[in-house]
């Protein structure tokens, strides 16, 4: 079958959740979108799964592309859909991201690559500062949270 005859299909991708605790509050890390698809929205740092890297070593490289942080991958938390769809339902892309969570080592958010903006969000504020999120963006930092937490104990 030629490429252009091949099925679409989804997209393996990654997230990388950074937690810390920062002046007595949990915080992430959260960068706004600078490039199609979803410019201008906050999410967490991420991106595609290369070829031979494991979605753990693509969320380590993918947070220091974007931010300049450097953390370890510990586990997974969970996986993401993610089905963009057009004005009849079709689906027109879709994506299966798996949600690192990832210790803290170094550095601070400096946006780079395709992020516009980078910094730490406290987690009991990311819903209430008005930030234009993607889905799930709120309940996967409370999942890394409780997780991060456990961890740490």
């Amino acid at each position: 079958m030629s490429p252009a005859a091949s099925p679409q299909r989804p997209v393996l991708g990654t997230i990388a959740v950074v937690c810390r605790r920062i002046g007595g509050r949990d915080q992430v890390i959260l960068v706004q979108r600078g490039k199609e698809p979803n410019a201008g929205w906050w999410g967490f740092p991420g991106g595609h799964v290369e070829m031979g890297e494991t979605a753990l070593q693509a969320a380590a490289r993918e947070l220091q592309e974007e931010t300049g942080v450097i953390a370890r991958p510990l586990e997974y938390l969970t996986n993401v859909d993610v089905i963009a769809r057009g004005e009849t339902g079709a689906a027109q892309r879709q994506y299966l991201l798996t949600v690192v969570l990832c210790g803290y080592i170094s550095g601070e958010p400096v946006p780079d690559d395709d992020a516009e903006q980078a910094e730490w969000i406290p987690i009991a504020e990311i819903e209430t500062r008005g930030l234009q999120l993607l889905e799930q963006v709120a309940d996967v930092a409370r999942l890394a949270q409780a997780r991060w937490r456990a961890l740490n104990r």
